[in-house]
């Protein structure tokens, strides 16, 4: 299933499965435990991030390639950072510029977002997917200034400024991607592809890294 999170001309906020037409069926329920299909449908006047702001645990440098082509050594254990929730955006909203701290080196990476639906501790990588909800698309903007040089590598403060996390626009639920290691992730800016990358390259894979965040927690 494909689930949306829209507000509708009233300003109520809900999820739903979105149709072509603009409109979307309203789900009832808790997206997190058990959602309903109420059959009612109402039009979507706008489009948000498909769950609520929330802390985003993230992976750096995970892409063999990406590292590969900066010149980076390959890292033994997963580098982890985070984005605050308040970096979360909706999809197709602007992406605010920092002002006070000025940044000249703004910069975009397509990344999976993988939704953890329950809670997750010392889980094994067999039984790892078990745990996912569902999956949606990220944008993890960074200011690579900040990030490196001026804020002296600190990589949270370089990609965690408000808006730097696009989320959206749907949540794809687990059960229709059973393999979240073979998919095709793509950056399209103002009709130019600028990454077309594929999961299969991640050095560590989804299972491993829920195995070593939830063992970390």
């Amino acid at each position: 299933m494909k689930i949306i999170r829209y507000r509708d001309d009233k300003g109520t906020i809900h999820h739903g499965c979105q149709h072509s037409d603009g409109s979307a069926t309203r789900l009832e329920g808790d997206l997190f435990g058990t959602l309903r299909d109420t059959g009612e449908k109402s039009r979507v006047a706008k489009l948000l991030a498909p769950l609520p702001p929330a802390d985003i645990v993230c992976i750096g440098l995970n892409y063999r390639k990406h590292a590969e082509e900066g010149g980076q050594a390959i890292p033994e254990y997963p580098v982890v950072f985070m984005k605050t929730s308040s970096a979360a955006q909706n999809p197709g909203d602007p992406i605010v510029l920092p002002r006070k701290l000025r940044s000249d080196a703004v910069d975009y990476e397509c990344e999976l977002a993988v939704v953890i639906g329950k809670p997750c501790l010392n889980v094994s990588k067999a039984d790892a997917l078990k745990y996912v909800l569902g999956y949606t698309c990220a944008n993890d903007v960074s200011a690579r200034d900040w990030q490196l040089k001026k804020g002296g590598s600190q990589w949270c403060r370089g990609k965690t400024f408000a808006t730097f996390a696009p989320l959206g626009p749907c949540l794809v639920t687990a059960d229709e991607i059973p393999n979240p290691n073979a998919l095709g992730i793509k950056t399209v800016l103002n009709g130019q592809t600028m990454q077309d990358w594929n999961t299969n390259d991640m050095i560590f894979d989804v299972p491993t890294l829920i195995e070593f965040l939830s063992g970390s927690t």
